[in-house]
Order: structure tokens, then sequence, then C-alpha cells
């Protein structure tokens, strides 16, 4: 692969590596075919990898294909291409976009050309392109401009996120154009006659509009979970993204109560009821930004009126796998290990939010395969996959996880996955399973894996039974990982060692080590953090903690036992990651209690 990300420079030299040449032919052949040859004959790419690019290329780009194919980061592609043209190299999320300048060129000519105006200095209007060959788009958006146009190339996903930005931008100001010049009396009104068109969220409706871009945005921003939050002067929207809420925008309290409404229509609740708590749930379909999403909305009646937090689970997403979740490779061996075993129980522990359901079904995914039988019983099913049967919780229909877990029992399952253990007859029916020949995946909140056999005696399972079902224990925090364009290196003294609770052996013995630290940039949106990654802690069942089980032993015994048999704990492999430049001390203090 080192090989394949060397020969990137290469590929992209050949002039007809891009879209606007894609239909061309030379001796009757498509000159896409003859780049692809070129990349074949010189051996830095394997034929199952360029296969791949191949039929990718095919309806667009072969230097995008590569991308794609993850041959090549959007970055060095468009390096390589601003270099082959003595092209200026822009940094979109380091430069900024100006917004005057992004107005100067219409909308859908930004869409259909992929570029986007980032500055206007001196009567010159700068502007981004994506394809420095597409001629046709260049002349379109120098036509387009009244200004002299000054060009240059930047990562293709850097300016589609820039244009879409723009769009959505678009829509919630005429939204709220529109708006603020009905009366109250018409926007209720309209409220009433729209609100009900289309379970989709898709209308032309201005208060529909609104909600839609706000729903949309907090989709392509990963946002895991918004709130609508009212005060004295309206409606402040939050996002929770990587883990951490920041405010996105502010609805005058004039809009507000249609805003609400909207989305109480959208979630199915009863919108004349504001008094007390209700729970829905909006399906998006394809047509929401291209995505499948579902959200969960629960409203909460406050003292300023009703406050809605909706969960976002964007179903499209493929499941992650193992290596994805940010395992070392020991404990990733070992936890392969684990869930390869006919029988017993594997269990995921940590707070809500610290990525359980995820770390699940990329088990799931390792292990699924058609000769076995996989079921699972999820509130809500986040991750679609293929070969799995999925049951989703219906509590208003009686299906809860533990009549659910029943009927899964008599389905002749081979592997099991009860989304969460909450009660003591779930926890009793998941631990028989895993005794008479299933294998059973679960999730658990306690604060870390010795905790999970002392949670499941108190929750009414038999001790002699917790040690002999329980194959493993998983506990597991999210922590934000550094943004690598602006993280900094620095030497930690002792003193701020120990001020983040690491033990004084480790402290002295990591003074002076090199340590990164969190810095800020457009890129990250001045956070210092971007994106998220898991802090693990593996208590695999031996024979010792096992009679440590059966003799109802205290939560810190089996912790000392483990501990003594190579257990790390989450300290332990958080420390590693900041060793290793992926996160921060003050990340890993936060997240870890």
């Amino acid at each position: 692969m080192e090989a394949e990300r060397v020969s990137l420079r290469t590929v992209t030299e050949v002039p007809a590596a891009d879209e606007a040449t894609s239909g061309i032919q030379l001796d009757g052949r498509p000159i896409s075919e003859l780049v692809a040859e070129v990349v074949e004959a010189t051996g830095l790419m394997s034929a199952e990898t360029l296969a791949g690019v191949r039929d990718r290329s095919r309806s667009g780009s072969f230097s995008h294909a590569l991308v794609q194919q993850g041959i090549g980061s959007g970055e060095r592609v468009a390096r390589d291409l601003a270099d082959r043209f003595s092209m200026r190299l822009v940094d979109l999320p380091q430069v900024g976009v100006s917004r005057e300048a992004a107005h100067r060129i219409p909308l859908h000519v930004l869409e259909r050309v992929s570029a986007i105006p980032y500055a206007f200095e001196d009567g010159v209007l700068r502007v981004a392109i994506a394809d420095p060959q597409n001629l046709h788009g260049i002349d379109e958006l120098r036509l387009a401009s009244d200004s002299p146009v000054e060009l240059g190339v930047a990562a293709r996903d850097d300016i589609l996120a820039e244009v879409r930005r723009l769009a959505r931008a678009a829509e919630a100001f005429g939204a709220r154009a529109m708006l603020e010049e009905d009366d109250e009396e018409e926007v209720e009104e309209q409220e009433n006659e729209d609100d009900l068109e289309a379970d989709d969220g898709i209308s032309d409706a201005p208060l529909v509009r609104l909600v839609n871009s706000l729903i949309f945005q907090a989709a392509e921003d990963g946002a895991s979970d918004m709130h609508f939050e009212p005060n004295e002067t309206g409606v402040v929207v939050r996002f929770r993204t990587d883990g951490v809420l920041h405010e996105v925008q502010r609805i005058p309290k004039r809009l507000a109560p249609g805003v609400i409404t909207r989305l109480k229509v959208l979630a199915k609740m009863d919108i004349a009821e504001r008094r007390k708590p209700q729970d829905g749930r909006i399906s998006l379909g394809a047509k929401a930004a291209g995505r499948t999403l579902d959200v969960r909305v629960a409203s909460l009646p406050t003292v300023d009126g009703e406050k809605l937090a909706m969960r976002l689970l964007d179903k499209s997403k493929q499941a992650p796998t193992l290596e994805d979740l940010g395992l070392n490779e020991d404990m990733r061996q070992v936890f392969d290990e684990i869930i390869r075993k006919p029988t017993g129980a594997l269990l995921v522990t940590g707070p809500t939010g610290s990525g359980k359901s995820t770390t699940l079904y990329a088990g799931l995914t390792a292990i699924n395969r058609p000769e076995i039988n996989v079921i699972t019983v999820e509130d809500p099913v986040e991750y679609r996959l293929p070969g799995v049967n999925q049951v989703q919780i219906n509590n208003k229909a009686g299906l809860t996880f533990a009549s659910a877990l029943r009927s899964i029992l008599r389905s002749d399952p081979d592997v099991v996955m009860v989304g969460e253990i909450r009660d003591s007859e779930t926890a009793k029916i998941s631990i028989e399973a895993a005794l008479t020949g299933h294998f059973v995946l679960s999730t658990l909140h306690t604060n870390d894996a010795p905790g999970a056999i002392t949670r499941l005696n108190e929750m009414g399972v038999e001790p002699f039974l917790t040690g002999s079902a329980v194959s493993a224990v998983l506990a597991q925090r999210l922590a934000r990982k550094l943004c690598t364009h602006c993280c900094e290196m620095y030497n930690p003294s002792v003193d701020e060692l120990l001020k983040n609770r690491v033990s004084p052996e480790v402290a002295e013995a990591s003074a002076g080590a090199a340590f990164y630290r969190k810095k800020g940039c457009p890129r990250c949106g001045q956070t210092g953090y971007k994106g998220r990654i898991g802090i693990f802690q593996l208590l695999v069942m031996t024979e010792e903690i096992e009679h440590l089980a059966v003799t109802s032993a205290t939560r810190e015994d089996v912790e000392a036992k483990a501990i003594q048999q190579g257990m790390r704990t989450l300290w332990d492999d958080g420390l590693a990651k900041v060793a290793a430049g992926v996160t921060t001390l003050e990340e890993v203090g936060r997240v870890i209690a």
C-alpha cells in the first residue's frame, strides 16, 4: 500500500486522469482506460486494487477514484494537480471562505463545476477548483463572474463541503426571511396546512425548510444529538459533535413555537400536549442529503417552554470494523479470539455515549458468515447488517428486551446480540443463553470491566452462573482525537502529569517525554480536536477470576487479580494513546472518571 501511495504523483501526472476528459477517446479507446494501462505497467499497484480503481473511474475522474479507494488523500491529489499546472494550492479550511466572494457566482454553477470562490481582493475573484483540466467548467466560471477570476486547486471534499454549507445557509436564510415577512397568524396557518404534507421532511414551506436545514446540517457535521432549548429570547440550537455540545444557532422567540411544533409533527407527537414529556421518531429517507436518517425525539417541559432532544442515527453508514475502534494490536487479537468462541458472553461496559453498541457491531461484522444464525434485539437498530436478523424493541406493543430475547432463543440462534441489559430478567436470560450453546454479546452500564462482574450479581444473576457464562468484559470510553493539522508538541512537567492523575512512578518516567496538545485551527472549528477514538480495558475471564466471581468477591478484589494477570486499566490505555500523539492528557482526564 505504501508503494501505491507513492505512485499517486506519477498517476495524477497523466493529463487525461480527470472528469473533463473521461469521455474523450484515443485510437477508439477511452483515455481513462489508457491511463489505467500505464499505471498497471508500473507495477506499483496490485491488480486487485487497480481493478477497483478502474470500476470507479468509469463514471468520473481517475484520480478521484484513487481517493475513493483509499490509495491517496484528497489533499495529495490537489497538491499534485497544483504542481502539475503551476497553480496556487488552496487549503480551504485554513484560508476560509469569504461570504462576499462566495455569493459572486451562482450556486448552481458552483455545484456543477465543483468550485468555490474563497476571496475577493483588488477586484480579482479567487476561486478554488477540483479539476484544473475541466475547461468547460472554467469557462463557465469566468462567464458567471463579473470580475476577473484567479484559479487555485483545492481538495474536492473541501470544496464540496463548502458548497453544501453555502447551500444550507442560503436555504435557512431564505426560509427565515420569508417567515419574518409573515405575521404570526399566517405562520400558524401554514404550519397546520403544510406540516402534514410529507413525513420525509422535504417541503418548500419556509418553516419546513428552516427545520430541514438544521437537521441536514447536523447530519453533515457528524453530530450525534441536536438540542432545541427554549429561553427568554427564543430557542438555542446546540449540536453534540465528538461528544461535546456547541451552539450553532439562535431562533427568535417569534419563530420558536413554529419550529418546535414542526418537529413534534414530524415525530408524530401530540402537538396540543405541552405539559408532559413525550417520545417520538422521525424517519428521513434518501432525499435527506443522500442519507437515511432515523431520529429519536424526546420532549421535556421546562419553565421557558418545551425542550427537544434529538438523537441522530445514520442508517446508511457502514458498520465499523475492529480496526476502526482503536484497540491496540494485542487487545484486538484477544478480542477477536473471544468473539469467535461458540458459547459464552461478551459484555461491553461504559457510560451512555461511549460507543458500546458500535463495538458490538464491529464484533458482529467480524464474525458474521452464512453458516451461522445471528439475531440482534436493539433499541434502536443503529446499523443495518446484511445477513443478520435484527429486531427493533417496541415497548408500546409489549416487545421488550426480555420478551424479545425469549422469542429469539426459540429461533435457533448461534449468536445473539442484546442491545442493553437493563433489568434482572434480561440479565438472567442472557447469562443462561450463554450457558446453553449460544454466544451472547451485550452492553452494561458500569464504570470499568471488573465492575460488570459484581453488577450482574447485584441484578440477581447467581454468582456461579456469572463465572461460568462470562467470557470477557470490555470497558471503554470515547476520547476526542487531536487535530493532525494544528496539534503541537510539548514536554510536560512532573507537576502537570501529577495533576492529571498520573501515578508518581509513571510521571517521573515520563518527565521530558514528547507529548502533544491541542491548539485549534479552522479545520477543527478551533477546538483542537477532530474525530474520536476508543480507550479500552479488557478483562478476560480466567479460572482465578471465575473463582472470585463465584465467591461474590468485591470489585476491588476482581480488579487486583485481573491487573496481576496482565489487564491494563483505562488510564494505562489512555496514557498510551497520549504518548502516541493521538489525544491529550486533558481529554483522557475528561472521559475517565
